[in-house]
């Protein structure tokens, strides 16, 4: 084998990596967004519509079709600007390495226990808030705007940042990893017109920014001192406090642990099935 070979086929498989991580992280920014999801689904119709109207033979159906396609990459563009600016601004991060470290299970329960207290106090005062935990995708857009914080997280601070009169009161807190990255951040509210009347600026915030991201939104009413979580673009309403403490425990174990868990559980149940 001589040395033109060997370069020819690492180049081959250099390529063909290229090609495969860009998917991946393509598909990657996807699902970890709700409206790219929609948008990628839209697509998919679009090109089924597309294959049955030449198959079929319809010409006007093709013909507007060809036009949505010509000019559709222009206007994607265009509309999505926010999200393909974000979507670029994480890879020119260290996205590979983390933006924090991955919690053990006693720093976890530890941040979700002083989380739960605060909004336990909050509830019962009829105290609003806000309170988003970033996961994978960065939020990074939405700290630079608000007050830098970078603190650990107690249930103290909590219930000072929105405590009333408070000039952060009315804004968000993002927490990454086990820290208080900022207060004071505003989200984009959701547009959905499924969503019920009753729900405020908050619910519509924290719906808006799930739609946006993969993030967890904690929202405690100031009218009604219902407790809610919002994820992926879907609200639960008026959760007990052990709903809450169950939900963020299990959304915020790592990947890798959960499904090591699932295979301990699996393992369980044939075992008590024997």
């Amino acid at each position: 084998m001589n040395t033109n070979l060997i370069l020819t086929i690492l180049k081959n498989v250099i390529d063909i990596c290229l090609v495969w991580f860009g998917l991946y992280y393509i598909l990657k920014n996807i699902r970890n967004n709700v409206k790219m999801t929609l948008l990628f689904k839209g697509l998919i119709i679009l090109l089924l519509v597309k294959i049955l109207a030449d198959a079929l033979d319809l010409y006007t159906v093709g013909l507007l079709l060809e036009y949505i396609i010509q000019w559709g990459p222009l206007a994607l563009i265009i509309i999505f600007q926010p999200e393909i600016r974000n979507a670029l601004e994480q890879l020119g991060r260290t996205q590979l390495l983390g933006r924090h470290k991955t919690l053990t299970m006693s720093e976890r329960e530890k941040m979700v226990s002083e989380i739960v207290n605060a909004v336990e106090y909050l509830k019962k005062n009829r105290i609003g808030a806000l309170i988003i935990l970033e996961r994978d995708y960065s939020l990074r857009q939405y700290i630079e705007r608000a007050k830098k914080l970078y603190a650990e997280i107690t249930s103290d601070l909590l219930i000072s940042i929105f405590f009333p009169n408070n000039p952060l009161h009315d804004g968000g807190v993002i927490i990454q990893g086990d820290k208080i990255t900022c207060a004071g951040a505003v989200f984009p509210t959701s547009v959905d017109m499924k969503i019920g009347k009753r729900l405020g600026t908050r619910h519509r915030a924290a719906l808006g920014i799930s739609e946006e991201s993969d993030c967890i939104s904690l929202i405690v009413s100031e009218e009604t001192g219902r407790v809610s979580i919002a994820m992926n673009g879907d609200l639960s309403y008026n959760l007990t406090l052990d709903d809450v403490r169950i939900i963020l425990l299990e959304e915020l174990q790592p990947k890798t642990e959960f499904e090591d868990e699932l295979e301990t559980d699996s393992e369980s149940e044939g075992e008590n099935n024997e």
